[in-house]
C-alpha cells in the first residue's frame, strides 16, 4: 500500500508540472504572437504615413494638369494681343476664365451667391464697408469680391459693402 500512495503521489507532480510547462509553452507562443501583430501594427503604421504623405503630395496632381491647360491659353491669348482685334481679344480672354471657371467647378468648387437687398450673413459673407443706402440697414448694397464653397465648405466668404 505504501508503494501505491507513492504511485499516486508521483502522478500528480508530475502532472502539475507537465500542467505548468504546458501552460509556460502557451504563454510563450501567445507572447510572441502579440509581439509579431504588435510589430506588423508599427510596420503598417509607417506604411500608412508614407502613403498618406505621397496622397498629400500628389492630391493635386489633376487640378494642376488641367490648370496648365489654362495657362497655355494665357500664353496663346498673350502671343495674339498685337495680332487681332480688340473684340477678339476679349472674346478670348471670357473663354480663358470660363475654361478655368469649369475646371475649377468639376473640382468641387462653387460660388457664394451673393444677391443685393438680401440680408448680410456673418456665415458666408465679410463686411468691407458699410455705406448709406435708401436700403434697410444689414442689407447688403454691393459685392465687393465672390466667395467660395468647396464641396460644400465655405472657403472665402463673400466680401460685400453693407447698408447703414
Amino acid at each position: 500500500m505504501t508503494d501505491n500512495n507513492l504511485e499516486e503521489n508521483k502522478n500528480p507532480v508530475e502532472e502539475e508540472e507537465n500542467n505548468i510547462s504546458k501552460c509556460q509553452r502557451e504563454k510563450d507562443e501567445y507572447l510572441d504572437g502579440w509581439k509579431r501583430a504588435k510589430a506588423e501594427l508599427i510596420n503598417y503604421k509607417k506604411d500608412e504615413a508614407k502613403r498618406f504623405e505621397q496622397i498629400a503630395k500628389f492630391s493635386n496632381e489633376i487640378l494642376i494638369r488641367d490648370l496648365i491647360v489654362v495657362l497655355d491659353s494665357f500664353d496663346l491669348a498673350l502671343v495674339s494681343l498685337g495680332e487681332e482685334g480688340e473684340e477678339k481679344k476679349q472674346k478670348g480672354l471670357y473663354l480663358i476664365r470660363q475654361q478655368l471657371e469649369d475646371i475649377l467647378k468639376q473640382q468641387g468648387l462653387e460660388r457664394v451667391v451673393v444677391s443685393v437687398g438680401k440680408e448680410f450673413d456673418p456665415n458666408l459673407h465679410d463686411a468691407v464697408a458699410s455705406v448709406e443706402s435708401d436700403k434697410p440697414s444689414g442689407t447688403i448694397t454691393e459685392e465687393v469680391e465672390r466667395g467660395y464653397f468647396l464641396n460644400g465648405k465655405l472657403i472665402r466668404a463673400a466680401r460685400v459693402k453693407v447698408a447703414k
